[in-house]
């Protein structure tokens, strides 16, 4: 029998080793809720209409009546986006020895951003139709080359106007990128005769110091049943930029446009933008493994015209750099 003293140690050392013995809880943090970007949706139709807009004007061709129209159309088009819109100039001398004014015409949206990303694309065309086999001294409409590239980025424009993107973005249309000089053209060799917007604006960038995280150039993006490669420029000097926008893509359905196939490398505008101002530049360019150009059939034709320009692909084009650009 044990007495009460006893009975009431017992007791005690019981509750003191159950309380002991419990497992101390530990604070939990509220998780935050994970916030879903909203991404604007594409419109394909739009950016048609902005391609079709700079086709009626004719042939840009630098220095012709068609360029400087289609040059006011462009910045007043873009002020209507932003009040940020800059045409640069400069004096220039093509390899057939003529002497123009070429314009470099960019739209900066959150100029104050440290933190940017630059859209590249040319606004010309070409100024021959070299790869033609009729007419080839006429100057081409150039819906997809050139046209293509400049009609998403306005539509971009648009969308960054209404919802403004976390990163700064500038959008840049390079002049006289298409004027370069032909095969068998009968004049001196010039060397760098093509891409002179974007030399210039490599080595005179719009403002001073100017730097991107990495730039994006869209050319040939318009055309019907267009793929998109790993063009070598573009893998060598930014190949995780690369990775990132055919991944996007992928993942938004867009694969049978954006192929993980490396390509050769194309000499255009990213080439000058990676080697003179360091800026990580990829190239968006349809290429066509089957041709004997690698580009489509129509490319530096009087064929490239509306009827080569398909909606399907303008929106995998856009609606992918929407969501690289959104989530950033």
């Amino acid at each position: 029998m044990i007495d009460s003293k006893h009975s009431l140690f017992i007791f005690c050392i019981i509750i003191l080793s159950a309380c002991t013995s419990e497992p101390q809880q530990k604070k939990s943090t509220p998780k935050k809720p994970k916030v879903k970007i909203e991404v604007p949706v594409f419109n394909a139709d739009s950016a048609y209409q902005y391609i079709q807009t700079q086709v009626d004007f004719g042939p840009r061709v630098i220095s012709s009546k068609a360029w400087k129209n289609c040059a006011i159309w462009l910045e007043k088009k873009f002020l209507q986006y932003t009040p940020n819109v800059q045409v640069q100039e400069a004096a220039t001398t093509t390899y057939d020895g003529k002497h123009h004014t070429l314009k470099n015409i960019i739209a900066s949206f959150s100029p104050e951003k440290n933190n940017r990303v630059a859209l590249f694309a040319h606004w010309d065309s070409r100024h021959i139709a070299d790869h033609d086999t009729e007419n080839q001294n006429s100057p081409i409409l150039g819906a997809n080359d050139g046209g293509s590239g400049v009609g998403v980025l306005i539509e971009l424009a648009r969308q960054f106007s209404k919802k403004n993107p976390k990163i700064g973005i500038d959008i840049i249309l390079f002049d006289a990128e298409d004027y370069g000089q032909p095969e068998d053209s009968g004049f001196p060799i010039m060397q760098d005769s093509w891409c002179l917007g974007s030399q210039y604006w490599s080595k005179n960038p719009h403002k001073q110091n100017y730097f991107a995280r990495y730039g994006i150039l869209l050319d040939m993006v318009g055309g019907k049943n267009a793929t998109f490669r790993h063009e070598d420029i573009s893998r060598y000097f930014a190949s995780n930029v690369l990775q990132k926008v055919w991944r996007k893509a992928s993942r938004l359905g867009f694969g049978n446009y954006f192929i993980f196939e490396n390509a050769k490398q194309i000499l255009d505008d990213h080439y000058y933008v990676n080697t003179i101002i360091g800026i990580p530049t990829i190239d968006i360019i349809e290429y066509d493994p089957a041709t004997e150009t690698n580009f489509n059939q129509h490319w530096h034709t009087h064929n490239d015209d509306m009827d080569n320009i398909d909606k399907n692909t303008l929106n995998a084009v856009g609606q992918t750099l929407l969501e690289v650009i959104y989530t950033e």
